[in-house]
């Protein structure tokens, strides 16, 4: 029976170079990066330009504490997978920081996973 190409050999390449947890912290991380991203871009484009130009406060309210409260979810889930595939602390400090800075966590993330994919240190 044949394997699929690439993609069934790279979870488990990773696995073996870093510790067999690495590719799910590394799923939680992606998702967590993903929702705080998204999450951001409306708070910034959306909720805070309804709330100084047609002063309404509850959709920044609203999107600044969930947002608030998943950049929380997202550090953990940052730190887990950076302590499992042994990051440097430069790489992880600005991963964390990019988390705060909109579209910019888009860009980390990818990177963050193609460098983990790839068995190296962010």
């Amino acid at each position: 029976m044949a394997e699929p190409a690439a993609a069934s050999r790279l979870p488990r390449a990773l696995a073996r170079r870093v510790g067999r947890d690495v590719p799910a912290a590394l799923t939680r991380y992606r998702v967590m990066a993903w929702v705080v991203g998204v999450l951001l871009v409306a708070l910034v484009l959306v909720a805070v330009p309804v709330k100084y130009l047609a002063g309404v406060e509850g959709p920044a309210s609203v999107l600044g504490t969930l947002h608030g409260w998943l950049y929380f979810v997202f550090f953990l889930t940052a730190c887990d997978l950076a302590l499992r595939a042994s990051w440097t602390l430069r790489g992880t400090v600005l991963t964390l920081v990019a988390g705060t800075v909109p579209i910019l966590s888009f860009v980390a993330e990818r990177h963050a996973t193609r460098t983990t994919r790839a068995g190296q240190r962010v």
